[in-house]
């Protein structure tokens, strides 16, 4: 008999610590106190709240550290660059009035040729290329360094490691003799000017973008003999893809990836190839 007496006590104290649903009791919480979120959840702003484009531009430029907060990407010195400034725009207006949201919204195709005005990467927000790698060419100059590139010594920039990443993309290309003839010459790295026929500024401005070989490049320009945008054209590529490859691996993408193609052209913009997957 003792022996039940304790069991049914000991029954009674264990029903005593559970709820009728079965669940722990636990201490009510004040109305003023919120749980912290579990530490391997990151905040809800950046989960919830940062636009794509937003994210690979962060995630693209470590060195500067940026955030993007109330609608802009933001610098360390507190610089705040618009992200989307809520207006509609045409193609042109995507080249020539850019801002960061634009600079993703023109396709960037990878197959040959590229969709009639898939111009994704050329919709540039100078505001945000001019911070980072400078305002004038006066200011773009004093970032510049030399490399060794096929018997020559060009100018770039060592803004993100622009420089660096140049350099073994050329050393890449070392590796692949067949692949040498279409690299060099060069035909122009730095360049302060306006892209042919239009008012912005062209991404040789700011020290981190190269040419090839003129002698295998083709331009849209050149090709079709006109300067309209709007115009449809002929496609015309004589790189290899095993040399485009060599530069997308270190954050450059390819004019010749472009409707209104350049196929001599590369420029560092891993933001591009971020958002895209690339």
């Amino acid at each position: 008999m003792k022996t039940s007496r304790v069991v049914l006590v000991s029954l009674a104290v264990a029903t005593s610590l559970f709820s009728c649903d079965n669940k722990p009791q636990t201490p009510q919480s004040r109305p003023d106190e919120v749980a912290p979120p579990a530490a391997s959840q990151p905040p809800a702003a950046e989960t919830d709240t940062l636009p794509k484009g937003a994210r690979a531009i962060i995630e693209a430029y470590p060195d500067f550290k940026l955030q993007y907060k109330d609608n802009a990407i933001v610098f360390e010195d507190g610089t705040a660059i618009v992200y989307d400034d809520g207006r509609k725009k045409t193609f042109s207006q995507l080249l020539d009035a850019s801002d960061l949201e634009d600079m993703f919204a023109l396709p960037y195709d990878t197959v040959t040729p590229p969709g009639y005005q898939h111009d994704g990467g050329r919709s540039r927000s100078e505001a945000f290329y001019k911070k980072m790698y400078g305002g004038s060419a006066e200011a773009v100059r004093k970032q510049l360094v030399t490399i060794e590139w096929f018997g020559q010594r060009l100018q770039v920039t060592r803004v993100n490691g622009v420089d660096r990443h140049l350099a073994a993309v050329r050393d890449e290309i070392a590796r692949h003799p067949e692949l040498i003839q279409y690299a060099k010459p060069s035909s122009g790295t730095f360049y302060w000017r306006q892209v042919r026929g239009a008012k912005r500024l062209s991404a040789h401005s700011y020290g981190m973008t190269i040419d090839l070989n003129t002698n295998y490049s083709n331009y849209w320009q050149w090709s079709n003999h006109t300067n309209d945008e709007d115009k449809k054209i002929r496609y015309e590529n004589r790189i290899p893809r095993a040399l485009v490859d060599i530069f997308r691996r270190h954050g450059f993408i390819w004019g010749g990836h472009w409707y209104h193609y350049d196929t001599m052209h590369f420029e560092y913009r891993p933001e591009i190839l971020e958002y895209f997957g690339l």
